[in-house]
């Protein structure tokens, strides 16, 4: 059961990464065309699909399936060394940055000219970051 669980938890994570690269993209052309009010209603209907009917779940089935393969063996989070627990605390500034894209999303929708397009291609940027360090804390385990 155990493998089908991870097996779950990557795939959901992949799902909720797609999410955390495209939508900031998205956020880019949003703020660079803010002229263009028919490219604004196309491009915020396409965040909100992206966000709530992909984001959102992808979101919660990583969450619950990263809580079930902690608790299926509860032991293992104090006895496998700290790199657990760092990795945890990068899925929790993940997670605050996830939402923030939502806080983001609502912001562009009510005002175009809200965060400028060179700030959103610079965070685009944290998920990548943190996706590397998450990947290498689980397969390296330093400590």
């Amino acid at each position: 059961m155990y493998a089908w669980v991870i097996w779950f938890h990557i795939i959901s994570m992949v799902s909720w990464f797609a999410v955390l690269f495209y939508l900031p993209r998205l956020f880019v052309y949003h703020a660079e065309n803010a002229e263009n009010k028919g490219f604004l209603e196309v491009i915020a209907v396409m965040e909100m699909k992206i966000y709530l009917y992909i984001g959102v779940p992808a979101f919660w089935a990583t969450l619950l399936s990263g809580i079930a393969l902690i608790l299926m063996y509860p032991t293992n989070i104090f006895a496998t060394g700290g790199w657990l627990h760092a990795k945890l605390t990068l899925v929790a500034i993940l997670t605050a940055y996830f939402f923030s894209l939502g806080h983001y999303r609502l912001k562009l929708k009510e005002n175009a000219a809200y965060k400028s397009g060179k700030f959103f291609r610079f965070y685009n940027e944290v998920p990548t970051l943190l996706l590397m360090a998450i990947v290498a804390l689980v397969i390296i385990k330093p400590f």
